[in-house]
């Protein structure tokens, strides 16, 4: 073929659908190049989030699109680039963090701490740079589930560095008592406990910092909404009634602060046996999926209930990083890039382009 154009090859790429968001390429901005040497085509596409997992896929679609027309191919190059996304009116981004995702449950025992982990793990396969917040104050279970003992180390007395397992920055008020040391505090002391967790920690280049709350829409919670800047949230649930209800009250929580809910991930969805591999719904069936409905958000994945996920972490080994070529840690990947995608159609924030103006009197 010859003699076509940039416009005839973007008409063709907007017939190509990134599967993580649904929107076709040149929407989604993703094409950043789109060269023409005679009869052949190349292009670079740029993602606003990490995927090295669904790299080749997409690229075999562009590939098929592009041959469909008869169109000679030459160098197809994906890459992501992360930036930064807005967070609530009046509250500012941290230095060294581009954005945060807070998980959340409204419940607990909904595995939403193990989901936290892998979904952070799953995160830096895909190809970011990534911190874990345990914000539990009173239950902190992040530094068992990373491996992880000792008291973080301070270079100046006034702040500290992050704990680090499997390439994981790591900050939790669990590193700072024992295992087994009651936090009986008031609300006021718990919420100053978290701030100072997030701000005096030393966080290196962050793509995304998980925010692993704790269950309920109390102080800690409201705290985070109002003080603490939130690029998105994401609610974990299991299926039965019980569990949809808090769940629902979490993304409430979330509208009416003004912080985008990126999806629902539906936990202990189906129960699979050790002995014989079945699957069974034994907490019921569909009910993620219908919240998700609900509240016209969406459903980003389901999570099954298998003993290795629960060996996994109680070893300080959680799934993605103990098995990463198995079939869950492909759900965790598979989470972790259509939560990030969502939040990469919102809104950019610009603040860090800005110079900083200082009034002198003189």
């Amino acid at each position: 073929m010859s003699s076509i154009t940039q416009e005839e090859v973007k008409s063709i790429l907007q017939t190509v659908h990134d599967p993580n968001n649904g929107q076709d390429l040149i929407a989604a901005k993703a094409v950043s190049d789109i060269r023409i040497d005679g009869d052949s085509v190349s292009a670079d596409i740029e993602l606003g989030y990490p995927a090295a997992g669904s790299f080749e896929s997409l690229r075999s679609h562009i590939i098929d699109a592009l041959n469909s027309k008869n169109i000679k191919v030459g160098r197809i190059e994906i890459s992501s680039k992360i930036v930064a996304h807005t967070v609530q009116q009046g509250v500012s981004l941290l230095p060294n963090i581009k954005n945060t995702i807070a998980v959340a449950s409204g419940k607990g025992g909904v595995g939403k701490s193990t989901t936290s982990i892998n979904l952070a793990l799953a995160l830096q396969a895909e190809g970011a740079n990534v911190g874990i917040l345990d914000a539990d104050i009173y239950g902190p279970s992040q530094p068992r589930m990373l491996g992880l003992t000792g008291k973080p180390d301070t270079k100046d007395g006034k702040s500290v560095e992050p704990k680090i397992s499997y390439q994981l920055q790591s900050m939790s008020i669990g590193y700072l008592i024992e295992e087994d040391t009651p936090m009986i505090w008031r609300g006021p002391m718990v919420t100053g406990a978290l701030e100072q967790l997030l701000n005096e920690t030393n966080w290196v280049d962050l793509d995304y910092l998980v925010i692993d709350l704790p269950p309920g829409t109390g102080d800690i919670q409201l705290t985070l909404c109002q003080k603490i800047p939130v690029s998105g949230a994401v609610i974990v649930t299991t299926p039965q009634d019980i569990a949809l209800m808090d769940a629902k009250k979490a993304l409430k929580m979330f509208e009416k602060v003004n912080v985008p809910v990126l999806g629902v991930i539906e936990n202990m969805s189906t129960h699979i046996c050790s002995q014989c591999g079945h699957e069974e719904h034994i907490f019921g069936r569909g009910g993620g999926e219908q919240m998700a409905k609900q509240y016209n958000v969406d459903l980003l994945g389901s999570l099954p209930l298998d003993i290795t996920i629960r060996e996994g972490v109680d070893s300080g080994k959680p799934t993605v990083a103990l098995q990463p070529e198995s079939e869950i840690t492909q759900r965790y990947r598979e989470i972790a890039r259509k939560s990030s995608s969502k939040l990469a159609l919102k809104a950019r924030d610009y603040t860090s382009r800005f110079p900083k103006i200082v009034v002198e009197n003189n």
